[in-house]
């Protein structure tokens, strides 16, 4: 007979599993588009992709829209008190439906720009859109998990199913 303690463990095992996973994925294609970047365009250079999409190669000091540039310590410290916050979640609501799917796009995302952070002292920005500040692959991971958190925790009828 299987207890209690023991399928919740397993069940926090899978979820945190899938979340791993979704954030290894996001991980190495933010670093790997960055780089990318880093080495095929100047600082400051633009080039044409689609129309009204624009290559560019921006560094941000800052988070989102360049808020806070400047504030290393401050954005690391917060960054690090929401992802612990996140896995803690995670932890007590396992078996919450889809929780670990936002839970890694916003730990991939988070660690794609903190990487940029620690390794380069600002994190690389290259998506240029009409009336829109630069972004990069781990801001859309972290936008798409904010917007998937909302579904799943807000959502109807997702409280105990599985997926």
């Amino acid at each position: 007979m299987v207890t209690q303690a023991r399928k919740a463990r397993k069940l926090r095992a899978v979820a945190f599993g899938r979340a791993g996973a979704v954030a290894a994925v996001v991980i190495a294609v933010d670093q790997l588009s960055k780089h990318a970047i880093r080495s095929g365009i100047d600082v400051g250079d633009h080039q044409k992709l689609l129309p009204g999409v624009t290559l560019v190669h921006v560094r941000n000091t800052g988070v989102a829209f360049s808020l806070f540039s400047g504030g290393g310590t401050l954005v690391l410290v917060f960054t690090l008190a929401a992802l612990a916050a996140l896995a803690g979640y995670l932890a007590l609501r396992p078996e919450r439906s889809w929780l670990w799917l936002p839970t890694g796009l916003l730990i991939g995302g988070a660690i794609g720009n903190l990487v940029d952070r620690v390794l380069n002292g600002a994190v690389t920005d290259f998506v240029k859109l009409p009336l829109w500040p630069a972004f990069n692959v781990a801001d859309m991971s972290i936008t798409v998990g904010v917007v998937a958190l909302l579904l799943v925790v807000e959502g109807r009828g997702s409280g105990g199913r599985r997926a």
